[in-house]
């Protein structure tokens, strides 16, 4: 059974950091693509960004480059989303997925964790 829980959401002040977490498990995690999504409340979901599955190549939504980071950690199973110069328009529930293919859209990953709330407050 293929699990994806996120963590590290919470409330911030605009301008502060959050560093999300992302437990993979029953899943050979080397062999997937690895995204971050977002959806706001009334807003249709949204990419943030991904990363390859060995050499750490990345991808990120225009809004959040150059203030987000995604990483990943094969041997512990793990993918990240360092997130500095939040804004309040980065307020949403923040989704890690899972995908065979190197892509930017939501149905290109086939797993997906329940979701993290992160609040930022202006």
């Amino acid at each position: 059974q293929v699990q994806l829980v996120e963590s590290g959401g919470g409330l911030v002040q605009a301008g502060g950091s959050l560093r999300l977490s992302c437990a993979a498990s029953g899943l050979l995690f080397n062999n997937y693509v690895m995204g971050w999504f977002r959806q706001a409340p009334g807003k249709e979901r949204e990419f943030v960004a991904r990363i390859s599955r060995s050499l750490g190549v990345t991808d990120y939504a225009d809004f959040v480059k150059g203030r987000f980071t995604i990483s990943r950690d094969n041997a512990k199973n793990m993918v990240y989303l360092q997130m500095n110069s939040l804004k309040p328009e980065d307020t949403a529930v923040y989704y890690c997925a899972a995908g065979l293919v190197a892509t930017t859209g939501g149905n290109g990953y086939r797993y997906w964790g329940q979701g993290t709330q992160v609040t930022v407050s202006s």
